[in-house]
């Protein structure tokens, strides 16, 4: 006969050389909270509790934690939340992106550590979801993704303003001299008036996407509004199917797979979905084992279309893509295209899954796929003597009158040298120039920020200039928009090519042939070379761990000695 496998809070107990005490100990322990002998028997459902006063975005954690707990009693678990690190990228110094891998240590290290026979993860602001499937991949713990949801967008005096997509348009517009400091701070506190993550398809709504069609949560659940009641009736369904999972385990393992991995490049794809989510999925794929290749993500987007007009790239905000059939409805649209013997936490095909879901679409948010807002997909890579090991352009929120680029750059060495001459009048620089900024990526201590979308100068958009083409090895907002290359790898403070660039080279850009060229003669980037440093290192703590274990863009910026051997 079997022996029966630990449950509930008889897993993983400490070991004193006597198990039966340390499990004795841990339920004397657990009495002083007040639970039965009868409670502490049942399976038990660990919730990742994020809710910070740091976080807007998870405002709402507390309330979704109540009603998490309440599926996990209805459906006969004990449901014990527990902290973790919570990140929000304006409450974070240099950047929220330099603190997700720290995230997800602390997650994976919780998930393995804690007796629990299932997990839920509440999460939302966009570094924190990545953060938490990679720490579930880790740990391979069966676990249930609860995003917080989009924030409702704000009608004010004739428009329509959310998160953060309008902030930029706005502050854009303040830096030209178009909109005065008064009505700056007027719009200031019309942005973000509810509660969520950024209402527009930013690097959150994306994530929350990527998550669903990977399998951890079902469809619909990817874009309902945070302060919708569904939102609260999702959170039930979560702690329900958390503890089914105990009885009918799937774990992470099992639906990150090369298929589930693909769809999610897809829906990337034709979300016109931010370039941050090419970064997470990465790193999410990574801890499982399974590779991205950023020439297979082009072949992709040359037959994947954008469905979805949304703000950055169209009109829409996520409260209209919930309503228009969401996510099942785009992934309806891209059916032959898609991978749909892939499985979610209830072992159902995509297939199934979207056989059983309501047909209803709007095709104002949604297109159909003979009248795409654009017949290719969002993302595009490219490689070149400048990028050998590949940089991303997201096409679809790109000017398409750039793509084809030569001219002389303007370069920026660092965030204090950007921020100390971006709005100089005497600086050297015209509409036609390309700005690059170099050693921002993740190796520095910018910790890889979302400063790519470098302002266009004051007197540029005095000027009425809209758009430039931009480069760096950082990355930008999902919110942002313009044509702007990314990822630059290897970056310049690991001695890449980037490292070399100086105001006046040339630079070629070439959407149509996929290149990123620095158009200068060998002989005089070798003398650059010999007389490249290599940048300080951190002294101490987690910065330092971060520079000497961080790899590169095109590998998720995930941490070598957290990843899976041979990966």
């Amino acid at each position: 006969m079997t022996e029966k496998k630990p449950h509930g809070l008889a897993r993983g107990a400490a070991n004193y050389g006597d198990p039966e005490f340390a499990l004795y100990l841990r339920r004397s322990f657990a009495s002083s909270m007040g639970y039965s002998r009868a409670m502490m028997e049942k399976p038990v459902v660990g919730i990742a509790d994020t809710a910070s006063d740091y976080n807007n975005c998870h405002r709402t954690v507390p309330e979704l934690v109540e009603a998490v707990k309440r599926g996990v009693l209805a459906a006969g678990g004990l449901p014990l939340a527990f902290p973790t690190v919570s990140l929000c990228e304006p409450s974070l110094t240099p950047t929220s992106m330099h603190y997700r891998n720290l995230m997800a240590l602390d997650t994976e290290a919780m998930l393995s550590a804690q007796p629990m026979d299932a997990a839920v993860l509440v999460g939302g602001c966009d570094k924190t979801v990545p953060a938490q499937l990679m720490a579930a991949a880790s740990a391979d713990v069966p676990s249930v993704m609860l995003v917080t949801g989009p924030m409702l967008a704000q009608r004010f005096e004739g428009e329509r303003l959310s998160a953060c997509t309008d902030c930029r348009r706005y502050w854009a517009r303040y830096r030209a001299g178009d909109v005065s400091e008064q009505r700056i701070g007027e719009i200031e506190g019309k942005l973000a008036t509810t509660a969520g993550t950024c209402g527009v398809m930013g690097t959150a709504s994306t994530m929350a996407c990527l998550a669903a069609t990977l399998g951890f949560m079902p469809l619909m659940a990817a874009s309902a509004p945070a302060v919708h009641a569904d939102r609260l009736r999702m959170a039930e369904e979560a702690g329900t199917l958390a503890v089914r999972l105990i009885t009918h385990p799937v774990k992470p393992s099992e639906i990150i797979t090369e298929a589930s991995v693909e769809n999610a490049l897809r829906v990337l794809l034709s979300l016109g979905g931010s370039t941050n989510a090419l970064i997470h999925l990465t790193a999410i794929a990574g801890r499982a084992g399974v590779k991205i290749d950023l020439k297979r993500l082009d072949a992709l987007s040359e037959e994947t279309p954008v469905l979805v007009d949304l703000k950055p790239t169209g009109e829409g905000y996520m409260e209209d893509f919930h309503a228009a059939g969401g996510l099942v409805a785009l992934l309806r649209e891209l059916r032959d295209l898609l991978h749909l013997e892939a499985k979610d936490l209830y072992g159902r095909t995509l297939g199934e899954q979207l056989d059983a879901a309501p047909p209803f679409v709007d095709r104002t948010y949604i297109r159909a796929r003979a009248t795409p807002v654009s017949p290719v997909g969002g993302l595009v890579s490219l490689f070149g003597s400048l990028a050998p090991d590949g940089a991303i352009l997201k096409r679809s929120a790109a000017t398409e009158s750039l793509f084809e680029t030569e001219a002389r750059c303007v370069v920026f060495d660092g965030l204090a040298d950007l921020a100390n001459r971006i709005d100089d009048d005497a600086l050297d620089v015209t509409k036609d120039d390309i700005l690059i900024l170099k050693n921002a990526g993740p190796l520095t201590p910018a910790g890889m920020p979302e400063a790519g979308y470098l302002p266009i100068p004051k007197k540029l958009a005095r000027a009425g200039v809209k758009d430039m083409v931009r480069m760096s090895d950082c990355r930008m907002s999902g919110t942002a928009f313009g044509t702007i290359v990314l990822h630059i790898s290897p970056e310049a403070a690991a001695g890449g090519p980037l490292a070399l660039v100086e105001s006046g080279d040339r630079v070629r850009l070439s959407v149509k042939e996929r290149r990123l060229d620095l158009l200068v003669e060998e002989s005089e980037l070798a003398r650059r070379r010999a007389a490249w440093r290599k940048p300080a290192a951190p002294k101490r703590g987690w910065d330092k761990l971060m520079h000497e274990q961080v790899l590169q863009a095109p590998e998720g910026v995930d941490m070598a000695f957290l990843r899976p051997e041979g990966v």
